[in-house]
């Protein structure tokens, strides 16, 4: 067994950072908000607060000389606990996925955040490091890729010695049988962001509107300083008054809203990478703060590309990983590929990095019944909307029959979303695969292997036995739960369903 570690002392500063600003309400509202009141009840309020930080300043000190660490040759070992003492162990191949945080505080000191997902519940389903050495980090990550594929490969190494036993012309030597460890080694880089890459996303992610809220907010600000708002909308409309001038104004907002776009869009997915090797997925993204994620491909249990309207036009699409581990916090999306990929590159990606998984091009259409069952199915958000529309019956622009016309413009919208889910909705199965893409303005194609269904659902509700279809619910395993439907199918791609999965049994084993 290795020698005990500790985290980084840096990560007192950082738990410390994260006490105050989780206390930033508290001391807006004791020292500034409250700064001249002498009550009493503010008093004790104060000195609650300094007692609270002091407690946690010793509890962060303490936790920290506490928490210790090791790895041997099957898991990791982790003593923690400040009055009841805890020791955990985390078998390095129950870990999922792998996830390394660094913020703008980490780079500043040259350390990292680093964080193991397994598979389980509770609060003991991850092992995180707030603060590491980078080297410490590259360890223990190496440690844990290490140990999956030395599994791989002396199970590999043993189909070929059995081989070669079966030869006996032939010699096994040292080079034979290490070269699956030197593939592991070896990674191949899918994608690499550029800057053309960036600009489009700036504009297809709509990051340019940012600047409205700040337009909003500093337009709020100014209204404060003058007491009477008449003041303030002399001023603008003064500003506003000749066309040059407003043309000016609005160029300028425009090219700064754009450019505050781009720097956002940058900063967020700049330096964006996407590798494999044999056994594991690899993204890293961000400038500022680099985010880096390594996943098991055979921990991958579903894959979904999502197309919003823009993306649609413009021909981009989405690609995210669901996997049955976390994936630690989840703004930071590290589970989804780049979002900005063209459809054809990333369908090849899909098949480049999870060469066990197929991307059908051809699809079946849904039949016309199901079209008028979405029509005729009853939209109880429109029957209410228009209940409170009539009972209210508000003037809208000096109409005052305004209520039934924005009841029909929101029965047209719903209409049209419809039809739109209608003419996007496609299914298949491809041998042991399943295909289904569902969705009226976003769309989402949902790609699973049969042996990653764990369960499958067939509903029938009234309507849908008039019209002769029914509804397919597949549940993968995933943190929360993949429930992925698609509605009105036809009987025989039912039937087909169905038989599909009874043959599970094929492709799972079970004692």
């Amino acid at each position: 067994m290795n020698e005990m570690k500790r985290q980084h002392p840096l990560a007192m500063l950082w738990s410390l950072w994260k006490l105050l600003k989780n206390s930033f309400a508290f001391i807006v509202f004791l020292f500034i908000l409250r700064h001249g009141s002498e009550s009493k009840w503010m008093m004790y309020g104060r000195i609650a607060f300094y007692v609270a930080i002091a407690c946690g300043v010793i509890f962060i000190i303490w936790s920290w000389f506490t928490l210790r660490y090791t790895t041997d040759e099957k898991a990791f070992q982790i003593y923690s606990g400040v009055f009841n003492r805890t020791r955990r162990t985390i078998p390095y191949t129950k870990i999922q996925n792998a996830n390394r945080h660094t913020s703008l505080f980490h780079r500043l000191f040259r350390v990292t955040s680093i964080r193991f997902e397994t598979g389980i519940k509770g609060e003991d389903a991850s092992f995180q490091l707030q603060a590491v050495t980078r080297s410490e980090a590259d360890r223990l990550d190496r440690i844990v890729a290490g140990h999956v594929s030395e599994a791989v490969v002396i199970s590999d190494v043993t189909e070929q010695i059995v081989e070669l036993e079966n030869q006996p012309e032939n010699v096994t030597t040292e080079e034979e049988i290490s070269l699956p460890v030197k593939e592991e080694l070896e990674r191949d880089v899918h994608y690499q962001s550029t800057r053309k890459d960036i600009f489009k996303a700036s504009f297809t992610s709509l990051s340019f509107l940012v600047l409205i809220p700040i337009l909003g907010s500093l337009y709020s600000s100014i209204k404060d300083f003058f007491p009477d708002e008449k003041v303030t909308e002399s001023i603008l409309l003064t500003w506003l008054d000749t066309w040059w001038i407003t043309a000016l104004i609005i160029t300028g907002l425009i090219a700064v809203s754009i450019m505050l776009g781009i720097v956002r869009t940058f900063v967020k997915y700049g330096d964006f990478q996407i590798s494999s090797d044999r056994k594991r997925i690899y993204i890293t993204k961000g400038m500022l703060e680099q985010t880096a994620f390594s996943i098991l491909k055979e921990r991958v249990q579903a894959v979904k590309i999502t197309q919003s309207p823009m993306k649609r036009m413009l021909g981009l699409a989405e690609v995210e990983l669901t996997t049955a581990g976390g994936v630690g916090e989840s703004e930071q999306e590290v589970n989804t590929l780049y979002p900005f990929l063209p459809v054809k590159q990333a369908y090849d990606m899909i098949s480049e990095i999870l060469p066990s998984y197929q991307v059908s091009q051809e699809m079946q259409k849904l039949p016309r019944r199901s079209l008028w069952l979405r029509l005729l199915t009853p939209s109880w958000v429109w029957i209410m909307a228009t209940g409170i529309l009539f009972y209210f019956k508000p003037v809208i622009l000096g109409q005052n029959q305004a209520w039934w016309m924005i009841s029909i413009i929101l029965l047209l919208w719903i209409v049209i979303c419809r039809i739109a889910d209608f003419s996007h909705t496609r299914y298949t199965l491809n041998r042991n695969f399943i295909q289904l893409r569902t969705g009226a303005l976003t769309s989402t194609l949902y790609i699973s292997k049969r042996e990653k269904v764990i369960e499958v659902q067939i509903t029938r509700h009234l309507l849908q036995r008039w019209f002769g279809v029914a509804s397919i619910q597949t549940v993968n395993r995933a943190k929360p739960v993949l429930n992925h439907t698609i509605n009105d199918v036809p009987p025989e791609a039912v039937e087909a369903f169905q038989l599909w999965y009874m043959e599970r049994r094929q492709n799972v084993q079970t004692r």
